[in-house]
């Protein structure tokens, strides 16, 4: 049986761990070749080397996805090692950091957009040529042949949180982006959708009691939800558990997968029963 994604050049931000890396690993298995992208180099690698010992093929461009310059290296590294072609866009990458509203700063704020909208905004430009090109070559010598771009909200950004106010705008503004481009990139065969987490169980969502810091902006954040928190959290779920980052990523290669390639602007709520 052929494999879902064999040949296609796919392009996974926050590739180094939990919902990015398992996706990448799933793509891999599927045939994809893959371009990794993560703000730690060591984890991109250890991404990398994983799926190269499985028999896949990939690449790693390790950078901050918000820093100038780093989406236009990610495309150019897959149009070099891989051809003139981008199929699939997984845009993943995130962190947190929270804080109530009267307390937030602009670099609080600012940082958050950046990485969940304006990096998405940016992969998605720097590619646009060669999905542009290639598609009206296509349907000009009457060929369909489906692209995928996956973006990635929360139900944060369907619904709101309290100490979240700049994660949800920047959630809700990438159902906005994922909605516009479904509508303008349609015609050239481009299926573009979103999937909204609830609780996955990744370093964003563990236990706040021993978390684990990350610097960003030249600030240290705990990530991590507070003990007492997680338990009110958890009886919301109807399946009465947080989802996996491999549950998770089995919804982005739905999305990636011809599978979905007459669905296109939606957005996809996955939290484990909450609606």
């Amino acid at each position: 049986m052929e494999k879902m994604l064999e040949g296609k050049v796919c392009l996974v931000t926050g590739a180094g761990r939990g919902i990015g890396k398992a996706a990448a690993l799933l793509f891999a298995k599927e045939g994809g070749k893959i371009v990794l992208n993560d703000v730690d180099p060591a984890e991109v690698e250890e991404t990398r080397e994983e799926i190269r010992r499985a028999g896949g093929q990939a690449i790693s461009v390790a950078g901050d996805v918000t820093a100038e310059g780093v989406p236009e290296k990610m495309v150019q590294t897959a149009v070099d090692a891989f051809g003139p072609n981008i199929d699939v866009i997984a845009n993943i990458a995130g962190y947190t950091w929270d804080g109530m509203i009267h307390k937030m700063d602009d670099r609080q704020w600012d940082a958050i957009l950046k990485v969940h909208l304006t990096a998405p905004f940016r992969i998605i430009r720097a590619a646009a040529p060669y999905i542009r090109e290639n598609a009206k070559a296509e349907k000009e010598a009457g060929k369909r042949v489906m692209r995928k771009i996956i973006n990635v909200s929360s139900v944060s950004g369907t619904d709101g949180t309290a100490g979240q106010a700049n994660y949800s705008s920047a959630k809700a503004g990438i159902i906005g982006l994922t909605k516009s481009l479904s509508r303008e990139w349609g015609p050239l065969n481009v299926n573009v959708n979103c999937v909204a987490f609830g609780w996955i169980d990744t370093r964003l969502t563990r236990a706040k009691e021993k978390p684990e810091i990350i610097e960003r902006e030249g600030q240290k954040i705990a990530l991590g939800i507070p003990g007492e928190r997680q338990e009110g959290l958890r009886s919301l779920i109807p399946l009465g558990r947080p989802g996996t980052a491999e549950e998770a990523a089995r919804v982005i290669l739905f999305f990636a997968s011809p599978l979905s390639d007459y669905v296109s602007g939606q957005v996809l709520k996955v939290a484990g029963g909450i609606y």
